[in-house]
């Protein structure tokens, strides 16, 4: 099984200037959303901070598998900014390697990106109501925050030093992220129902369809091979396959490595679909998956 790379391989740029960018771009955007808000319609405003809130998400998936630079520390400055509000970045971070490192992936007892459950029935009415597209980006943002609530409070009660390492910090720049949206006058809660609900649905849209129990190979991971624009907002996740075979690439080098191994890839992945508009056909209303994992049903 692959592991995600800390620290860049040496052969790569000590700075990937393409990223950087990216994060002046993203960072850049949202002061400017804060700042001409009130000149712009407000489906144009939902829009662009859902974009923003979705495509920032895909740049703290970049800083932890460590890019654009080679210090972790200059990578987490450039990720951990709270736009979303609702997850610490170190919590994200320690659940994506262990992600990554799992050998069994989809395995809710090993995986902790799994949306799968197991015998105790431990998530099954959150699993059921998004087992279809539509529940997932209705109702994936709450109810992916009262999973977070409930998986700290347990935390806390075992590693009460981790969790206020995590979140301490975390909250302190949520509390300035606050300051500039009243400042602003965009407002905390309208930022939480314009923005951070429809960002997040966004990037759940991606995460959607990455994983099934039943696919071969180690990664269980299928690839999107259209990502349109999607795929620059995801920072071209949507090839899926590619990224856990090669989780250490920068994103601007995935589509290279895919097409270079297109048929082993494949071949490893069992399924690949065309584009998201074949999975939100296929898939609006109906299961993705089973809600059970298949390895809980021996």
């Amino acid at each position: 099984m692959e592991e995600v790379s800390r620290d860049r391989p040496t052969s790569q740029a000590a700075i990937e200037w393409p990223t950087v960018l990216l994060a002046i771009v993203i960072y850049g955007g949202w002061v400017a959303l804060l700042l001409v808000h009130r000149l712009l319609p407000l489906p144009v405003v939902m829009l662009a901070g859902a974009v923003l809130i979705a495509w920032h998400g895909s740049l703290q998936h970049e800083t932890i598998h460590g890019h654009p630079t080679r210090s972790r520390i200059v990578n987490t400055l450039i990720g951990a900014v709270p736009l979303s509000l609702w997850i610490p970045y170190g919590v994200y971070r320690d659940s994506h390697i262990a992600h990554h490192r799992s050998p069994h992936i989809t395995e809710p007892d090993h995986d902790p990106e799994s949306r799968y459950v197991g015998r105790d029935g431990r998530g099954r009415v959150a699993a059921r109501l998004q087992a279809t597209l539509a529940g997932r980006l209705l109702l994936g943002p709450p109810l992916g925050v009262l999973a977070l609530a409930r998986d700290e409070a347990r935390r806390f009660g075992t590693q009460p030093g981790h969790v206020m390492r995590d979140w301490v910090p975390h909250l302190i720049a949520v509390a300035g992220i606050v300051a500039c949206l009243e400042a602003s006058g965009f407002g905390t809660l309208r930022y939480i129902l314009l923005v951070v609900w429809p960002g997040t649905s966004l990037t759940l849209l991606r995460s959607f369809a990455e994983h099934r129990a039943d696919l071969p190979g180690p990664a269980r991971a299928a690839t999107v091979e259209r990502g349109g624009l999607l795929g620059l907002l995801y920072l071209n996740n949507h090839l899926h396959t590619a990224h856990h075979d090669r989780p250490d690439l920068a994103w601007y080098r995935l589509p290279a490595h895919h097409r270079r191994h297109r048929a082993r890839l494949l071949a490893q992945a069992g399924r690949a679909h065309r584009s998201y508009g074949e999975i939100v056909r296929r898939f609006a209303f109906r299961p993705h998956d089973r809600l059970l994992h298949p390895g809980r049903e021996r």
